[in-house]
């Protein structure tokens, strides 16, 4: 890809996990990516890539970091708060709340300016497996994320055609926050064998339709697309 066709991204929470294997393909494909997280120094060293350091929880978003235009944007960030319903305490929705819902409100609203700019913009957000298929234990996570997919629909509708938003609702993902889920060889089958195609989902299946749903999926928007193994649709009997 040429420099005059490279897109300009901007991802947060690209440090690790599904992020910084977006951030990767994005690069490999000659794109230019914006990346803010709390520790940006984490994620991959690559050329045409600048970070800077942003807490969702607690900072204000760094407007004067952002370019003139964006092509798109995507927010990673998100939390597996799994507890009881009882024990489950108000800060705990409200943490997630916080992270997964009004983190992705301040990045859009902020960015959206730039990505006016852009002659066909993309959001990207991520949801969950849990929000349309009930699990225990994920009341917190669900109830945020569920606002997220809202969001996602609500979007769409208000800034189509110019700009393109959509969802990723992954299954269990093996990146570093599900670490304490997949810690024993036991643990990592007894996940795999729930899914119907007997295998939870990598870094690199989300990023790899993460960059799908940016660029060619130029007909899709208002979508939440299932990287779930089939887990959400599918009963083997």
């Amino acid at each position: 890809m040429s420099q005059r066709d490279a897109k300009h991204y901007l991802i947060v929470g690209a440090s690790s996990g599904i992020g910084a294997a977006l951030l990767q393909e994005l690069v490999e494909r000659g794109d230019r990516v914006l990346h803010l997280s709390r520790h940006p120094e984490h994620a991959p060293d690559l050329p045409g890539t600048e970070g800077h350091r942003w807490d969702a929880l607690t900072e204000p978003f760094p407007t004067a970091v952002l370019p003139e235009r964006l092509d798109g944007v995507v927010y990673c960030p998100g939390g597996i708060r799994l507890k009881p319903f009882e024990r489950l305490k108000e800060q705990d929705f409200n943490a997630e709340w916080e992270l997964n819902l009004l983190g992705a409100v301040r990045t859009l609203q902020a960015a959206l300016p730039a990505l006016k700019q852009s002659d066909a913009g993309a959001v990207l957000l991520f949801s969950t497996v849990a929000v349309q298929t009930g699990m225990p234990f994920h009341a917190a996570v669900a109830a945020a994320k569920g606002a997220v997919e809202g969001l996602t629909r609500s979007l769409a509708a208000e800034l189509a055609p110019r700009i393109r938003v959509n969802a990723i609702a992954p299954t269990l993902t093996d990146t570093p926050l599900a670490e304490r889920l997949l810690g024993s060889d036991d643990k990592r089958r007894a996940a795999a064998e729930r899914h119907p195609l007997k295998r939870i989902g990598t870094a690199a299946d989300m990023a790899r339709t993460a960059v799908w749903l940016l660029g060619e999926a130029s007909a899709v928007t208002g979508q939440v697309v299932a990287v779930d193994a089939g887990l959400s649709r599918l009963r083997l009997f």
